[in-house]
């Protein structure tokens, strides 16, 4: 789906002097999807439905309704963690969809995040990934 990784379009930037330029060369490894569309994207290249995600995520069904819809605008990020381990989404994956949202990725220098990456590498649940946050004293993702 995405061409280039973000660290090899880092660097191509510094040859561009115009966004246009950077635009032209780069069309097929940019983003150019809402978080809405991308979400939809995701769900129908794994044949997942909203439903099936929603009650995996463990979130209430408007909220994540509303994510889906395009409503609710400014998602907060746990919520959009929740709603990646309910795909089964990578941390790769999961990164794309917080940065679409405008929120910081997943960081594994943060104690916090890093014990969410190593439970999600490992295909843990949302109420998994809670007690080993729980239990490393760290806030829980709902």
């Amino acid at each position: 789906m995405i061409g280039k990784t973000t660290t090899q379009l880092l660097k191509e930037l510094e040859n561009f002097n115009t966004f246009e330029e950077y635009e032209n060369a780069n069309r097929d490894s940019m983003i150019s999807k809402n978080l809405s569309e991308y979400l939809t994207d995701l769900l129908n290249e794994r044949n997942l439905t909203k439903a099936e995600v929603i009650r995996k995520a463990e979130l209430s069904d408007g909220y994540a309704y509303q994510i889906f819809s395009g409503l609710k605008t400014a998602p907060k990020r746990d919520k959009l963690i929740c709603l990646s381990i309910g795909m089964g989404l990578s941390v790769n994956e999961t990164n794309s969809v917080l940065k679409i949202a405008g929120l910081s990725p997943l960081y594994p220098k943060i104690k916090r995040d890093s014990i969410i990456i190593i439970n999600m590498n490992n295909n843990k649940s949302v109420v998994e990934i809670n007690e080993a946050l729980y239990n490393e004293g760290e806030d829980t993702l709902n």
